[in-house]
Order: C-alpha cells, then sequence, then structure tokens
C-alpha cells in the first residue's frame, strides 16, 4: 500500500509544481518580457493610432494632423496640404526605432549626449497618450543618435538613423507637386499661349487610349508626346512657395500674361495650372492654380518644357497608315520596283501571288515604313522640291489603306545621317533617319526560301 501513497504524494506535489509555474511564474514572466520589449520601443503606441505630430527644430515649429483622405496636413503655423510620403515615413522610422542601451536614467547633464539643445523635439500624440522625444548627437556606432524620453527623463541610445530627422523644416514637409491627377484619368488637355492654342483629346474607339488634335487643327497627335508632357506636369514640383500675403502680392503685380496655361480635364473637372516668367534673366519662374493655394517657385526650364508647337504634338509618322491598316504597298527606288499586297494578313507579292514570302522579314520593313517619323522641320508647308532631291526621289512608297485611301512618302537627298522626306498627312518637308535607306529589301529577299525558310509562313 505504501508504494501508491508515495506515487500518489509525488503527482500531487508534480501537480502543485506545474500549477505554480503555470499560473504564477509563466505570466510573470510575460510580464517581464512585454515590459521588456516595450522599454526597448521608442513610443508606448502603434502607430496607427497616431493623431499628431508636432516637429520642433531650430528653424521653427509645425503641427502635423491626419486629413480626411488618409493623408496628413500642416496645421501650425500654416494651414495646408502636407507631404504625405515624408511624414509617413517620419513616423515610420519613429514606429520602428528601438532602444540599443539606457545610457542615463533620469538624466540631468544633457550637454554630453547633444541634448541641452537638441536639434529636433518630436511630440507624437494618440488620442489621450502622448510622448516626447529630443534628438542630440549621433552615437558611438553608425546610424544611431542619443534621445532623451519625456516620459521617464532617460538618455538613451537608439538605431534611429541621423539622416531621417535632420532638416526637418517646414518646406521639407510641405506638399511640393503643383498638379494632383493620374495621367491615365486625363481626358482632355489645352495648352494655350500668348498667340495660339492646342486643344487635344483622348479618344477611343477601333485605336483606344490615343490622343488627338482638335485645334488649330484635326490630326492624330503624336501619343510618346503628349503621355510624356502628362508626366512632367504630374512631377512638376515646387522649389519654394510665396503664400497669401504682401511679398504673394507684390510678385503677382510683376506678372502679365501667362507665359503657358495648361488646362486639364479630370473626371469632368478641369485643374488648371498657369505658368509665370516676368524677367527670364532672373532665374525665376512661378506657377498658380488657383486664388486658395500658394504661388509656387518653380524651375525655370519648367517653362520650355511645358511649351509646344504643333511639329511637336503632331503625329510625325509620314505615311500616315497605320502598319495594321495598310492593304497594299508600292516600294520604287532605283534598284527595286515591286508592290506588296496584304491578303487576310499575309503579304504576297502582287506579280507573284504564289510565292511564299519571309513574314518576318515584310512585316519589320512594312512596320519601319509605316513608323518613320519626321526628325526635323525643314519647311512647315508646300515649297521647292528640286534643292532636296524630291523631285528625282532615292525611294518612294505608296500606301493603300483598306478603306481604298492612299498616301504617299518620297525620300530625296541624304545629309549628315539624314534624308529629306515628305508625306502625305505632313504639309512641308521634313528630314527623317536615312538608314531607312539601307532596309529596303531587294525583290528576291523577300521569298522565305532566300534566306531561311519561314515556319510562319506555311
Amino acid at each position: 500500500m505504501k508504494p501508491y501513497w508515495f506515487t500518489i504524494l509525488m503527482a500531487l506535489i508534480l501537480g502543485g509544481l506545474g500549477a505554480y509555474v503555470y499560473f504564477v511564474e509563466l505570466p510573470a514572466e510575460r510580464t517581464k518580457a512585454q515590459e521588456k520589449s516595450r522599454q526597448a520601443t521608442l513610443l508606448p503606441f502603434e502607430e496607427g493610432a497616431i493623431t499628431s505630430l508636432a516637429v520642433r527644430s531650430p528653424s521653427g515649429e509645425l503641427t502635423l494632423t491626419p486629413a480626411k483622405d488618409r493623408g496628413w496636413k500642416i496645421t501650425a503655423p500654416i494651414h495646408t496640404e502636407a507631404d504625405s510620403r515624408a511624414v509617413e515615413a517620419l513616423i515610420r522610422a519613429l514606429a520602428l526605432g528601438t532602444v540599443l542601451r539606457v545610457v542615463q536614467e533620469t538624466a540631468t547633464d544633457l550637454a554630453p549626449f547633444g541634448l541641452d539643445e537638441p536639434f529636433v523635439v518630436l511630440t507624437i500624440t494618440a488620442d489621450s497618450q502622448s510622448e516626447t522625444l529630443s534628438l542630440g548627437d549621433s552615437g558611438p556606432i553608425t546610424s544611431t543618435l542619443y534621445a532623451l524620453r519625456g516620459s521617464d527623463r532617460n538618455v538613451l541610445l537608439t538605431d534611429l538613423a541621423p539622416n531621417d530627422f535632420l532638416n526637418k523644416t517646414l518646406m521639407a514637409f510641405r506638399k511640393k507637386e503643383v498638379m494632383d491627377f493620374e495621367p491615365s484619368e486625363v481626358d482632355r488637355v489645352r495648352l494655350t499661349y500668348p498667340r495660339t492654342e492646342f486643344v487635344l483629346y483622348r479618344v477611343g474607339g477601333a485605336r483606344k487610349d490615343r490622343w488627338t488634335i482638335r485645334a488649330p487643327i484635326e490630326a492624330d497627335a503624336d501619343q510618346t508626346e503628349v503621355n510624356g508632357l502628362l508626366v512632367k506636369l504630374q512631377n512638376l514640383r515646387a522649389l519654394g512657395f510665396i503664400d497669401a500675403g504682401p511679398a504673394y502680392r507684390a510678385v503677382t503685380k510683376t506678372f502679365g500674361k501667362p507665359t503657358t496655361e495648361v488646362t486639364l480635364r479630370v473626371g469632368g473637372t478641369d485643374q488648371v495650372v498657369k505658368l509665370f516668367q516676368p524677367d527670364p534673366g532672373s532665374g525665376e519662374a512661378f506657377a498658380v492654380t488657383g486664388p486658395e493655394a500658394p504661388m509656387y517657385r518653380i524651375n525655370p526650364m519648367a517653362i520650355k518644357a511645358f511649351t509646344k508647337d504643333l511639329f511637336t504634338l503632331q503625329d510625325k509618322r509620314l505615311l500616315g497608315i497605320d502598319p495594321d491598316n495598310i492593304a497594299m504597298l508600292e516600294v520604287k527606288t532605283e534598284e527595286v520596283d515591286y508592290v506588296l499586297i496584304n491578303q487576310t494578313n499575309r503579304w504576297v507579292l502582287q506579280d507573284q501571288p504564289d510565292t511564299k514570302l519571309n513574314r518576318e522579314t515584310v512585316n519589320l520593313f512594312v512596320s519601319r515604313v509605316a513608323s518613320l517619323p519626321a526628325e526635323l522641320q525643314v519647311l512647315d508647308r508646300p515649297g521647292p522640291l528640286t534643292p532636296y532631291g524630291l523631285t528625282s526621289p532615292t525611294a518612294e512608297f505608296t500606301a493603300t489603306d483598306k478603306a481604298g485611301n492612299t498616301t504617299r512618302l518620297t525620300l530625296g537627298k541624304r545629309l549628315s545621317g539624314l534624308v529629306y522626306a515628305k508625306g502625305s498627312v505632313l504639309p512641308g518637308i521634313y528630314q527623317a533617319r536615312s538608314d531607312i535607306l539601307d532596309q529596303i529589301p531587294r525583290k528576291n529577299d523577300l521569298p522565305a526560301e532566300a534566306n531561311h525558310p519561314d515556319p510562319a509562313a506555311d
């Protein structure tokens, strides 16, 4: 009987020890771990709970609060939009920052750590909770800072990177984008200059998401040029600000008509920016978006970037037909003379319709001819052709589209890597890249067996 009592007694002892560990030791260890984790972080609350951030530096003090659109706004010393990415980067650095070591508890002598005159003091608020961090000198190792935590007056060595907190002035946190839009959402662009105006529309239909010019002429637009213009507008940033007041009024008095005015239709609403350069020799330029917005100081080169002429905006492809819309292409040079026919997306020679052609060779050639752009404008209107070798062309391409419309591209003299050119859709005379003349295949180079078998021709 005794051995059973001994076993029962040991079981009770072990059970008691287990209960003690579970109900006493483990909670105590968890509490210690939580306290250690809390002490290792700089802030007593989560990043998403922050409702206000005040930044004080030798240059002044500013206050940031969340905006209704999930961004941030500056509420002091002025009311304006904030650069949300700059604010969130600072908050994220604080939230991820950790305490490497407590250097002094309840410190009184702050000078050795640069905390007697900190380069920045941050007050972070989350509803009823608040914490203040003063940042001083760099620590003994790279990317560390001494910090004074206001809640316990402890001097901490942190893993905060100095570059994340230096020069955090009002300018650093102001929203610098002059316009706020997505290029894909713009459906109309109006460019107004003192002597002319251009209006461009985004259109759909068979050629979806393309830009066309509606004024002063109706023509296809240079897609790359228009899309590039929108990207440059989206990236137009302020170098400085002039807020409402005497300085704003004084600068406004120097303005005449805008050098450039851009109006974008975005989601049924117009966004307007007016660019001014009162004195080109001063190196100053300004952008104005409305009476309630600040005046933006901008790079004077932006004036040039947004000043366009018709040649720049217009589709500069000289032939004027998309490659996939060509039904027939006649090719003439001193050495070649043949006609290509597009039979249900299969190219054949007009006089040899049963000869299988190398599809890759023909498609590449047709694409090169159809896509050849004008590089330079020589004459913006019809003029004499003889000086440019266009009366006795080096090459001539005549294209007929699927609707029966015909256009022609004529190439003349070569000059310094360029060739004089005249197309049906662009009035005037231009220069294009002359390497197109070296890319015209001879007639006997077109059949599939001329170079190598063309599997796609079968």
